[in-house]
């Protein structure tokens, strides 16, 4: 008789039929052993994830962040953790952490002036503010008293506001969302939407003669756009050049001076507006595209118009265009806006810039001598308070600049006169070949090297560099440049081969241009052909012949005075910041090599995309 107990094949085969495979481990087990382990699975998934978004339970009196846990990530785990929890937060229309619309209506800068009065432990229930902002920490006192610090956003009024939040359970509106609810989900960096009223604190250690924080206390906290990544932190600090450039949008959230530098600059730029709009100069716009690059001495960039399959030039200066319109019958007229000049990147030059340029008809280089010193100086008081101000240039020197007027004034060539110790040719003669000799003598005599090609233009305005910008500090006036220097200036009315210019410089840089302008159409374009020579001779950034412009000053360009200023360097000068970067929202910087490695969130959540839709021909 055969034994009981053997299992023969095909009861074998069975028995393995009626296992199920368990994924995680590979094993083959019963079905109701595999719906056990899976149960079990659940319920540790849903206790670590509810680990991972509930608010901490204190450990000690000491107040910590409330992501409990998340400070010991590196940037690249938190981005990963907030990315999936945010994106669960999407599934679920009750939680959507970017809502369409949060009321605000209360005006944050007015909150220290309107109730700094209060005293410590007084609040105000019945005055609702809503108001919303960035949270930059988060420190809790147990799990029903949580802070939050946050900064409203930039506005014409101020950088922003710095407010504390303070949220406690018995605080929480009746009938919305749940106290733990409301902040589970808060993080550094996250956008929120606050409904609550005014109050000072009043915490137990308070020292005698001291007042609690003025803050909000919160009735309603909304999530209103949640950061992905961490901010910076004193472990993972935000503070290097490249960086901060390439990531100019961290640099304003992060770095006050940085958005507060840019708030003057809109200061400036609204001021130097109202100061020219009070003098009835009318703001007018040209084009940005030209089929000649002219206006400036600079070298352009080129653009291609497809449908008409020519070249043309970015603008490099809008002057022919504003006296055109001088010519016109508009008496006054200025425009700010952006140049392009295909110039190398320094510290003080940006491939594209912003200017003003402005054109005054029946007016004079000594009348704009005079309006420059009004606006700047005016300017540097309405901004700071003073006239003075301190510059720190990037060796370290810390210039004391006063921009009160009367400003020094210094004629060009008597100053290389007195710097070389040579005397210079007569003014009618700079322009020849013997002065050209002359000058290579004096730059090889004083150790100056002027990168070819080697115009006598070049040679006079690299010795203006080197002896005479650099003794400007305050802001100073260099005046009556040699002719060929400047094609669009007019011959100076006493001194037979000069002109009526100046350059205005501050901190040894230039912040300012202006001429009594060339009206005479024949002179006119003799300079333009002397300009298209100095061309032909290599000079890349000499003016071509503009026979449009030459055409409209044979209507009739009255006695005019032109003027230009770069608004990128005085606000570097007036925000004290050495780099032209730090004054520009978004500075061009070079193509980045390194490739870009960190996963995208779509990636990290596994967001679907959509399909693709099909280009019909």
């Amino acid at each position: 008789m055969a034994d009981s107990s053997a299992t023969t094949p095909a009861a074998a085969a069975d028995q393995l039929a009626n296992l199920h495979l368990d994924e995680v481990t590979g094993e083959r087990v019963s079905k109701s052993e595999l719906k056990k382990r899976q149960k079990q699975r659940q319920k540790e998934a849903e206790k670590a994830a509810k680990a991972a978004t509930a608010p901490p339970k204190a450990t000690s009196s000491k107040p910590k962040n409330a992501a409990g846990g998340e400070e010991d990530l590196n940037p690249n785990q938190y981005y990963e953790i907030r990315t999936r929890q945010v994106n669960e937060l999407l599934k679920n229309p009750e939680t959507n952490p970017y809502p369409h619309k949060f009321q605000v209506n209360y005006d944050d800068s007015n909150f220290v002036e309107e109730f700094g009065s209060l005293k410590t432990g007084e609040t105000l229930p019945e005055k609702e503010l809503r108001i919303a902002g960035r949270i930059y920490n988060i420190r809790t006192a147990g799990s029903k008293l949580i802070f939050y610090d946050i900064r409203t956003s930039a506005d014409t009024k101020s950088i922003g506001t710095r407010m504390q939040v303070v949220c406690q359970a018995q605080l929480a509106k009746e009938g919305g969302v749940p106290f733990e609810k409301q902040h589970a989900h808060l993080r550094r960096g996250d956008i929120i939407g606050i409904v609550g009223f005014p109050g000072r604190t009043n915490p137990k250690n308070l020292k005698e003669g001291e007042q609690g924080e003025l803050s909000v206390f919160a009735t309603e906290v909304q999530l209103l756009s949640p950061c992905l990544h961490m901010l910076p932190s004193v472990r993972y600090p935000f503070a290097d050049a490249e960086q901060r450039a390439r990531m100019r949008y961290l640099d304003m959230l992060w770095n006050d001076r940085s958005r507060e530098t840019l708030w003057q600059r809109s200061r400036m730029v609204r001021y130097i507006r109202d100061f020219f709009h009070e003098r009835r100069f009318i703001e007018v716009e040209t084009p940005m595209m030209h089929a000649i690059a002219g206006g400036a001495t600079a070298l352009p960039f080129v653009t291609h118009h497809n449908d008409l399959d020519m070249d043309m030039f970015m603008r490099v200066a809008p002057e022919l265009f504003l006296k055109k319109m001088i010519v016109g019958q508009f008496g006054k007229v200025f425009e700010m806006g952006k140049n392009f000049r295909n110039e190398g990147i320094d510290l003080t030059h940006n491939p594209e810039f912003t200017s003003i340029e402005f054109y005054w008809a029946y007016a004079d280089v000594y009348d704009l001598m005079s309006i420059t010193e009004e606006l700047v100086s005016s300017l540097v008081k309405e901004l700071t308070g003073s006239y003075k101000t301190k510059f720190t240039n990037q060796h370290g020197e810390t210039y004391e600049v006063n921009w009160e007027a009367p400003w020094r004034r210094v004629e060009m060539i008597p100053a290389l006169e007195e710097a070389t110790g040579e005397k210079f040719p007569p003014y009618d003669q700079l322009h020849t070949d013997e002065t050209n000799a002359f000058l290579q003598k004096i730059c090889k005599k004083m150790n100056v090297e002027c990168p070819p090609p080697l115009t006598n233009a070049r040679m006079i305005d690299k010795l203006t560099g080197e002896f005479i910008e650099e003794t400007c500090i305050n802001p100073t006036f260099i005046l009556e440049h040699p002719q060929m220097m400047s094609p669009l200036a007019k011959y100076h009315r006493s001194k037979n081969g000069l002109c009526e210019r100046f350059e205005a410089f501050v901190c040894k840089k230039e912040i300012a241009n202006a001429y009594t302008e060339l009206n005479n159409p024949f002179d006119q374009r003799l300079r333009f052909e002397e300009q298209a020579r100095q061309k032909d001779q290599g000079d890349d950034e000499a003016q071509l012949v503009d026979e449009s412009f030459l055409n409209a000053l044979e209507y009739g360009l009255p006695p005019t005075g032109g003027w230009g200023l770069g608004i990128d360097r005085l606000a570097m000068f007036l925000t004290d910041n050495y780099s032209i970067r730090e004054v520009l929202a978004f500075p061009f910087l070079r193509e980045e090599k390194t490739a870009h490695k960190e996963k995208f969130a779509a990636e990290i959540a596994g967001v679907q995309p959509l399909p693709e839709e099909g280009i019909r021909k």
